[in-house]
């Protein structure tokens, strides 16, 4: 895609030292450059390491096997349930 783009003078000084230093095209360091930064602003989110819980035991339950949810309902509601 071709798009015009002006540069502050300080970004462009920047960008042409980076150009030279690497020995890349031009082109090619500005893409780098802008995908970097456009991935510092929108970073992924990483879901497991937000928030994590720790678990405790919590006895036997009351109402039966959790796994048999016909002997919970017949707990909690009685034989009537259906």
């Amino acid at each position: 895609m071709r798009t015009t783009l002006t540069l502050d003078s300080d970004v462009a000084i920047r960008l042409e030292r980076e150009r030279r230093k690497r020995g890349m095209p031009y082109k090619q360091l500005v893409n780098a450059a802008l995908r970097a930064g456009l991935d510092h602003l929108d970073p992924p989110k990483r879901g497991h390491d937000l928030f994590r819980t720790e678990g405790f035991p919590l006895g036997q339950s009351h109402v039966g096997s959790l796994d048999n949810i016909e002997e919970v309902l017949s707990h909690a509601e009685g034989e009537r349930h259906k």
